[in-house]
C-alpha cells in the first residue's frame, strides 16, 4: 500500500507517499513536474500502525495466539480503526458508549479453537501517529499536516496556493475513515493560525 497526500489539479498537486522501508513521502508537483529538492520524508507509515496496536493489544492481554498475533493486529487495523477528530473527546464517547467497543473473532491456526478479542481506543490511537507523532515516538514529532505544510512553503512562492488547493491522498493508510477530513481541517488551522489563507 502507497499513502500519498497531494492536493492535485489536473497537473498540479502535492502527493504523500509510503514506500518501502516504512516511510511516508510528501511530494509537491507543480504543472506535471516534481519538485525534488521540496520533497519531505515521514518515518512512520501502515506497518507502524499495524505494530502499535500489536503493543496495545498485548498490554491488555488480549488473548491472542502467538502465532496469529501480527495478522489479528492487521486485521484489527483495517476493520475497525478510524481518525478521530479529537481524541480526548473520543475517549470520552467511548465511556459513555459502550457500542463503540468491538469484539474480533478468530480461529487459533494451530490448536483451530474459536476466540475472541476486544477492540477499544485502538480504532482511532493507531492512525493518530500521522497526526500527533508525539505521543508514540520521540524522534519524529512533525505532525503530516505540519509536514505538508512545510514543503509547500519550500516550494517557489508562485506554486503555493495551487498547491494548497489541491492535495491528493493515496495509499492505504490515507484510506481510514476521515483520514481527509482531519488532514484538510489540521492544514486549514495551520494556515489560518499563521495568516495565510486557504481557499477551498
Amino acid at each position: 500500500p502507497i499513502p500519498c497526500v497531494p492536493w492535485q489539479s489536473q497537473t498540479s498537486g502535492q502527493y504523500q507517499r509510503r514506500v518501502h522501508g516504512g516511510v511516508a513521502h510528501v511530494i509537491p508537483v507543480v504543472d506535471g513536474y516534481v519538485i525534488g529538492s521540496c520533497i519531505k520524508h515521514v518515518p512512520m507509515a501502515g506497518s507502524d500502525i499495524t505494530k502499535y496496536i500489536l503493543q496495545i493489544l498485548r498490554d491488555r492481554n488480549e488473548p491472542m495466539p502467538p502465532i496469529d498475533a501480527k495478522g489479528i493486529a492487521q486485521a484489527v487495523k483495517e476493520r475497525f480503526s478510524y481518525v478521530a477528530p479529537d481524541i480526548v473527546k473520543e475517549y470520552e464517547k467511548f465511556d459513555k458508549d459502550p457500542s463503540k467497543f468491538k469484539v474480533y473473532e478468530g480461529v487459533d491456526s494451530k490448536t483451530k479453537k474459536p476466540y475472541t478479542i476486544d477492540v477499544g481506543y485502538e480504532r482511532f490511537l493507531g492512525p493518530e501517529m500521522f497526526f500527533n507523532p508525539e505521543i508514540f515516538s520521540s524522534q519524529h514529532t512533525t505532525a503530516l499536516p505540519e509536514l505538508v505544510d512545510q514543503t509547500i512553503q519550500s516550494c517557489p512562492i508562485d506554486t503555493r496556493r495551487q498547491l494548497y488547493r489541491n492535495v491528493t491522498l493515496s495509499g492505504g493508510s490515507t484510506m481510514f475513515k476521515d483520514f481527509n477530513k482531519r488532514l484538510q481541517r489540521d492544514m486549514k488551522r495551520i494556515v489560518k493560525n499563521d495568516r495565510r489563507i486557504l481557499k477551498n
